[in-house]
């Protein structure tokens, strides 16, 4: 994949949360034509103590949940941790993953907020407006409020920031704790929902997390080995 940077990363946390809100206008929740989501990627991201970080971009056929294609990057974290801006402490790493992939993923999935964020903006939204391909925010905690949803697979409630919905609590497996979609760009909130749901195959996180969760780890001990 080719991904052209608009902006530099973000030095401090004013810079990046300038960069959020002159980025967030370019999120669109909505999804466009009728796509057909053959191939869908995780991404995710691990760290060390020494700021070390490890992201995975791993391609799944989403008929078979079959990898189609990997890839690793390394990078180190030297942002500031600081709630709202975890993002920039892994996005370098994670754009340097993806494009690192020689194919292009129909859906990304990334584990962490779409615009179910403080600013609307999360590391969602940011990979979304930056790779122009639909984005879906899966997050195992929530920013804003909800209701408990039912307690069978699909069954969910709307989480809102403020009295504005920005996501859902959705249960992918009877009796677990749901997990948080939220949209992150090109892509509605039902279509988001029912893409999670596909990609889930017994367990609570779908396979494209699992997936890229146990690359970004085993490429991190190796590398810190």
């Amino acid at each position: 994949m080719r991904i052209a940077l608009p902006h530099a990363w973000p030095r401090t946390p004013e810079e990046a949360v300038a960069l959020q809100d002159s980025l967030r206008p370019r999120v669109r929740a909505e999804t466009v034509g009728t796509p057909r989501f053959a191939t869908a990627a995780g991404i995710d991201s691990a760290y060390a103590e020494d700021g070390s970080v490890a992201a995975a971009a791993v391609i799944l056929d989403t008929a078979t949940l079959s990898t189609v294609e990997t890839a690793v990057a390394h990078g180190i974290s030297d942002f500031p941790y600081v709630p709202g801006l975890l993002a920039f402490r892994e996005l370098p790493a994670t754009i340097a993953a993806l494009e690192k992939l020689t194919g292009t993923p129909d859906l990304l999935v990334c584990d962490a907020q779409g615009i179910a964020h403080p600013r609307r903006f999360g590391l969602a939204c940011h990979v979304g407006v930056l790779t122009g391909i639909p984005t879906i925010g899966v997050a195992k905690s929530v920013w804003g409020e909800y209701a408990a949803p039912g307690p069978r697979r699909g069954d969910s409630s709307e989480v809102t920031i403020d009295g504005a919905v920005v996501g859902r609590a959705l249960r992918t497996r009877d009796g677990v704790k749901p997990l948080f979609v939220s949209v992150g760009h090109l892509i509605d909130l039902d279509t988001a929902c029912a893409q999670v749901l596909a990609l889930t195959n017994g367990f609570r996180q779908p396979e494209t997390t699992r997936a890229a969760d146990r690359l970004c780890r085993a490429a991190l001990r190796a590398a810190t080995s």
